[in-house]
């Protein structure tokens, strides 16, 4: 299987990853034979309307759950692809040799894969990733950075970044991944290529839940359809039964918001749900992060073990770190259902305008139905557009529970 599988549905993003590996795999070949090829030399076998020429940085774009991180992967192992087939005109990305699979599962030493669950990337993590990337590769055939949040980083961060995009080290590639080209600073985006991903096809997400998930077609087909082509959601929901009924749950919420008491109670339990997702990830991992680092520490086994003396500090750091995963955990669960909302009043204006597309809800069909007879086109473009507007105001940091009120008060108003 080709590193390529997995990218799903972006044939011409594909195409231009498997041409610059190839350009990428002459230029060290070429190097380790004598001396290295002027830029602009180094033979090319991509289709002359293809732009294949390697380059130091990559920007991948693309809405949620196109698979910017995915292609940033693949793009990494056929970067690191040593496959003997290539010395008879096989190109990198075989998926099989030592450097391909090392590179997808996380464990080449030349490939660093920096994701974060925090709300944001500093200052300090951002260094240290510079350093990494200043090192020549230590086995590899190049130093590879992928940034899979690089709209999280903050303005200082993004400066200490740039310096290192600008001017890379001879064998170094960053591999940059967000949501648009705005969230990038634009002193960093100028200077990489830019590879802008859609949302892959419905039959196609379907497709490969099958294969690679050996999950069954329908159900494949019906997650699919449900999270309109987002990979990872799509998987999720098709593998969690804990997911399935929260979305349920939030697909009843339009029947639920005849007066204003029914508004405040959905809105809280979308909060409470929201808190219970960011519950269960401290308590799976928490636990186990603040034992190790008393461990570390040298405190005692157990949750009575005092800490060394001047050890207070380290404690400190890991809960502040806990508190903003858990804070960043509960925005990302609030999101997925405003997503999901979303979705709902997508399929009642599809019905209000007689479009011909396939509902993504069709299991609440007749909820859908419901709502649509009731209302008109306009009303439910208000609705989606009050959705919206609570999306962006929990990205201001505005308190959630008032965000969620005033949507829910919104949605009832039409």
């Amino acid at each position: 299987m080709a590193v390529w599988d997995d990218v799903v549905g972006q044939d011409r993003v594909t195409a231009q990853l498997a041409a610059a590996a190839r350009d990428a795999d002459a230029l060290v070949s070429a190097e380790q034979a004598g001396p290295r090829p002027a830029p602009g030399e180094a033979p090319s076998s991509a289709d002359p309307g293809v732009a294949s020429q390697m380059t130091h940085a990559w920007l991948f774009t693309g809405p949620p759950g196109s698979g910017c991180s995915t292609a940033a992967r693949a793009f990494a192992a056929a970067l690191q692809c040593v496959s003997p087939d290539r010395a008879l005109g096989g190109g990198p990305g075989c998926g099989f040799c030592d450097g391909c699979h090392t590179a997808l599962i996380g464990t080449h030493a030349d490939v660093e894969i920096v994701r974060t669950d925090l709300l944001s990337i500093g200052v300090k993590e951002t260094r240290d990733l510079v350093r990494r990337s200043s090192l020549s590769p230590s086995g590899g055939r190049w130093q590879v950075i992928v940034l899979e949040d690089a709209d999280r980083l903050t303005e200082g961060a993004g400066n200490v970044l740039l310096k290192a995009v600008e001017e890379p080290a001879p064998r170094t590639v960053w591999l940059l991944c967000a949501p648009s080209v705005e969230d990038v600073l634009p002193t960093i985006r100028s200077r990489c290529r830019l590879l802008s991903l859609r949302t892959p096809p419905v039959d196609a997400v379907a497709d490969v839940l099958v294969r690679r998930d050996g999950i069954e077609p329908d159900a494949a087909g019906r997650a699919a359809r449900a999270t309109q082509g987002h990979i990872g959601r799509a998987r999720r929901l098709a593998t969690d039964e804990r997911a399935r009924a929260r979305r349920a749950a939030v697909l009843k919420l339009p029947l639920r918001v005849d007066d204003i008491g029914g508004c405040l109670k959905a809105a809280q339990e979308l909060i409470d749900a929201a808190g219970e997702d960011a519950k269960q990830v401290a308590e799976e991992v928490d636990t186990k992060e603040t034992e190790e680092l008393r461990a570390a520490l040298g405190a005692a086994a157990g949750t009575n073990g005092r800490l060394p003396r001047g050890t207070a500090g380290a404690m400190k750091e890991l809960q502040d770190k806990q508190k903003r995963r858990s804070t960043r955990t509960q925005r990302d669960s609030l999101d997925l259902a405003l997503v999901d909302l979303t979705g709902f009043y997508r399929d009642v204006l599809a019905l209000q305008m007689g479009a011909s597309v396939p509902l993504a809800n069709d299991e609440v069909r007749d909820s859908v139905q419901r709502i649509a007879t009731a209302s008109t086109p306009e009303r439910t473009l208000r609705r989606i557009e009050a959705v919206i507007a609570c999306r962006e105001a929990l990205d201001r940091n505005v308190a959630p529970l008032l965000a969620v009120e005033a949507m829910t008060v919104a949605l009832r108003a039409g």
